[in-house]
């Protein structure tokens, strides 16, 4: 893990207080031994993010700052936040991961459940990226090829956003109607992403973490955070120019859109 990520000296993870967000940053801490790297964990309440908090207090170069993914004020502040703390290195990594599932089938959707969870699942990893773009380009001229030795936009995504695959006997579970298409949407967002950004070298693709034992996934997901995430920044640390704009299984293999 650690010399996946050896060459990337700036991290940003949202969503970090708690689930995979949080054990992403302990991994990264965990598996560096390098002082000067800067890992960047945002937080809606950092002060009501205990274990985060414990976490920087052992390790000085974990930085936590506030974020509200669906505040725009919040967004603009936390990138001159960022912006403040890796200076003229700019952003190797941006792992979008905050996201929420609001739970809802055909009878009990509604458009205001639709639209919360589009706005953290979708909107929210694109208008930060946009926040974040010029960190991103300032670590991206540094640098050939494309990967997190240089620049690049990491999109947590779900396979229950491929539309491919909610069919049969796939389709009979989780029938959530805002998780899946804000996922679903998202998706295309990351492709989107992938077209605009290729020009300046900046990497852009979306990541499936498994069904892991979370807040959001419960005990009865097959798969430990640490399993996940272990896998999840190997990908990670490994992706290169033929991954760009791809969707991927935390195993490393493609998934259907």
């Amino acid at each position: 893990m650690s010399s996946a990520f050896k060459n990337c000296r700036t991290v940003m993870v949202t969503g970090a207080s708690r689930g995979l967000g949080l054990r992403v940053v302990e991994s990264l801490v965990a598996g560096s031994s390098d002082p000067d790297k800067i890992i960047i964990a945002t937080a809606r309440n950092p002060s009501g993010a205990q274990e985060l908090q414990k976490l920087a207090e052992r390790h000085p170069n974990i930085h936590i700052i506030t974020l509200d993914v669906v505040s725009q004020e919040s967004i603009e502040k936390a990138a001159q936040d960022v912006d403040l703390l890796v200076q003229e290195l700019g952003l190797n990594c941006l792992i979008n991961n905050a996201g929420i599932n609001v739970v809802a089938n055909f009878e009990t959707v509604t458009a205001e459940k639709m639209l919360e969870n589009f706005h953290t699942n979708s909107v929210a990893p694109l208008m930060i990226t946009k926040a974040l773009l010029p960190l991103l380009k300032r670590a991206a001229a540094k640098g050939t090829g494309m990967g997190i030795h240089r620049a690049a936009v990491i999109n947590m995504t779900s396979l229950l956003g491929s539309v491919e695959l909610n069919w049969g006997d796939r389709a009979k579970n989780f029938k959530w109607y805002p998780y899946r298409t804000s996922k679903s949407a998202l998706n295309m967002v990351t492709r989107c992403m992938a077209v605009d950004l290729e020009a300046d070298g900046i990497l852009c693709m979306g990541l499936h973490p498994g069904w892991v034992r979370t807040d959001m996934g419960g005990p009865e997901a097959p798969l430990s955070p640490e399993e996940s995430i272990s896998s999840v920044l190997s990908v990670i640390g490994g992706l290169t120019e033929k991954d760009h704009g791809s969707f991927l299984h935390y195993t490393g293999e493609p998934l259907p859109w």
